[in-house]
């Protein structure tokens, strides 16, 4: 399985739409085949933070995902609005 930390740091301004994003993203996502979860977090002690948590069966699931045509458009409209890292774990 792999595990990915999307870590998002988002000015006051842009937070309720990019995480209005992060829900559409979340929704068409958990519907995928090979999605094993996937949730956003909130930080408790940065409001500039949010987190998508996200856990695939396997990297081919995980390929696929990443070229649907909703990732494409609501990644690309998170990271114009936001600053994204990635942490990428497999076991």
């Amino acid at each position: 399985m792999i595990r990915l930390n999307v870590f998002i740091q988002v000015e006051k301004s842009c937070r309720d739409k990019v995480l209005d994003i992060a829900r559409k993203l979340t929704e068409c996502s958990l519907k995928e085949p090979g999605c094993v979860a996937y949730d956003i977090f909130e930080s408790s002690t940065r409001p500039d933070v949010l987190m998508i948590c996200e856990t695939w069966k396997d990297a081919d699931a995980l390929s696929i995902h990443e070229q649907t045509a909703h990732f494409v458009s609501y990644v690309g409209k998170m990271k114009e609005l936001s600053e994204m890292k990635l942490e990428k774990f497999n076991f």
